[in-house]
C-alpha cells in the first residue's frame, strides 16, 4: 500500500496517479482495491470485498461498491490490475512513478485502465455531492484483478454472485481504452470472439535418405495450414470486420539432421465475428483440415485441444449508445465510432447480464513503455462519465 493518502475524489488527475502507484501487476492487488474503498466509503457507498480462489490459478481480490437499493442501477466496470513492466530499463520515466510531464501522466495503468476508474469514481462523486444520496436509483463499481490474467477469479463470478442474490444491472459501461487515436473517436459496442487451436499432426518417423519409409507431418502440417489460411473464413459481417486465423507457433524439438520427426505441434488464434460461434467456426474449421489432410492419404493423423476466451458479441445501437455518444459528442465535441474491433475484454461476461459497451481514454500507448493518458482526457472522461450519470437518472 503506497505510502501517500488517499486524494480528495475531486482531482481525477490525483488519484490516477496514486492507482498508478500501486504495483497492481496481476494478480496482485498492491493496495489498489483499499485506496478506493478510502475514496468510496465517505460517500455513501457500500464496499464489499469479493475475493475468489480455483485450484490451479492464483487468489484474486475484487471489489463491489454500490450506493442505493432501488431503481435503476447503472454500473461501471473495470479492473485494477496492470500487466508486467517488461524490460524495466526501456522506461523513461519509472513505470510506478505516475509523474506529470508535458501534459501526460506516464505509468503502467494510465491508459489500461487506472484512468478510467479515476474517472468514474470522480464523476460518482461529482454526482451524488449535486445530487445527494437519495437519486432514486443505484451506482455500482465492479472492480476485478483479474482481467489481464485468465480472468477465471474476477468478474464472471463476482457477477455470478449477484446474480445468486438477486442484484440485477440494467446498463453497465466498461472503461476499457476505447479510443483510436483522439479522445471521443471510439466506443466499443461489442467484440469478436476468441479461440485457440493447438494441433498435433503426427505422420511417421523415419530416416531422410528413405522418404518412401516416412510421413513426414512438417510437411502435411504445412499444407493444413495453407488450406486453412489460403481463403478469407468469411467477408465480415454489418458490425463486425472479417474473421482473423493467425499461427502463433509451430514447434518440432528435432535437432537431429537425418531423421524427419513423426509429430509436430502448431497452435492457431481466431478472432471470430457474429456469423460464427466457437462451436460452428470450430466444425468449419476442422473440415477444411480433415478435407485438405485425407487428400494427402498416408497415414496423418491430426488431434485437437481448443480453448475459448470469449464469444462474439454486440449490444444492438440503442438507448445505451446513444446515452454515451450523446454524452461523449456534447463534452468533448466528437462523435464516436461505433467498433467492435480489438480484442476481449470483461464485458464479454457482463453482457448476458445487461446491454453493455465500453468507452475510456485512448488505448495507442496501452501495454506499451511509457504508457500514457493526456491529463485533459482524464477530465473530460470524468465530465462525460457524470454527464451520462445525469442523463441516466433523469430518464
Amino acid at each position: 500500500m503506497p505510502d501517500t493518502l488517499a486524494p480528495s475524489v475531486a482531482d481525477v488527475v490525483e488519484l490516477t496517479r496514486a492507482l498508478v502507484r500501486c504495483e497492481s501487476v496481476t494478480p496482485r492487488e498492491a493496495g489498489a482495491l483499499q485506496l478506493l474503498e478510502r475514496m468510496l466509503a465517505p460517500l455513501g457507498f457500500r464496499c464489499e470485498r469479493m475475493d475468489f480462489s480455483q485450484a490451479g490459478t492464483d487468489d484474486v481480490a475484487n471489489l463491489y461498491a454500490r450506493i442505493g437499493s432501488g431503481g435503476k442501477h447503472f454500473c461501471f466496470a473495470g479492473h485494477s490490475d496492470v500487466v508486467p513492466v517488461g524490460d524495466l530499463s526501456s522506461w523513461t520515466i519509472g513505470p510506478f512513478a505516475a509523474e506529470l510531464s508535458g501534459g501526460y501522466l506516464f505509468g503502467r495503468g494510465a491508459s489500461d485502465m487506472k484512468g478510467a476508474i479515476a474517472a468514474f469514481t470522480d464523476a460518482a462523486a461529482r454526482f451524488i455531492a449535486r445530487r445527494g444520496r437519495e437519486f432514486g436509483g443505484s451506482i455500482s463499481l465492479l472492480i476485478t484483478g483479474d482481467e489481464e490474467g485468465p480472468a477465471v477469479n474476477g468478474t464472471v463470478k463476482m457477477l455470478k454472485r449477484l446474480a445468486e442474490r438477486g442484484e440485477t444491472i440494467d446498463a453497465c459501461v466498461v472503461g476499457e481504452p476505447t479510443c483510436a487515436r483522439r479522445f471521443g473517436d471510439m466506443m466499443k459496442i461489442g467484440r469478436r470472439g476468441s479461440m485457440t487451436v493447438d494441433l498435433n499432426v503426427r505422420g511417421v518417423q523415419g530416416h531422410v535418405a528413405y522418404p518412401e519409409r516416412l510421413d513426414n507431418p512438417i510437411h502435411r502440417l504445412a499444407t493444413l495450414i495453407e488450406a486453412l489460411v489460403r481463403e478469407p473464413i468469411d467477408r465480415g459481417s454489418t458490425h463486425f470486420q472479417p474473421t482473423s486465423l493467425q499461427f502463433t507457433t509451430v514447434d518440432v524439438g528435432n535437432r537431429a539432421t537425418n531423421i524427419a520427426p513423426g509429430v509436430v505441434a502448431a497452435r492457431f488464434n481466431t478472432r471470430f465475428n457474429d456469423l460464427w460461434t466457437s462451436k460452428t467456426l470450430l466444425a468449419h474449421l476442422q473440415e477444411r483440415i480433415e478435407r485438405a489432410n485425407a487428400a494427402l492419404g498416408g497415414n496423418g493423423i491430426v488431434e485437437y485441444e481448443v480453448e475459448v476466451s470469449g464469444e462474439s458479441f454486440y449490444t444492438p445501437p440503442g438507448p445505451l449508445s446513444d446515452l454515451v455518444a450523446g454524452a461523449v459528442r456534447d463534452v468533448a465535441g466528437i462523435d464516436p465510432e461505433l467498433s467492435t474491433t480489438g480484442g476481449t475484454s470483461d464485458a464479454r461476461f457482463i453482457r448476458a447480464y445487461c446491454p453493455v459497451l465500453e468507452f475510456g481514454l485512448v488505448g495507442e500507448s496501452m501495454h506499451k513503455v511509457d504508457e500514457k493518458s493526456a491529463v485533459a482526457d482524464l477530465r473530460t472522461l470524468a465530465r462525460v462519465y457524470e454527464t451520462v450519470l445525469d442523463r441516466y437518472f433523469s430518464t
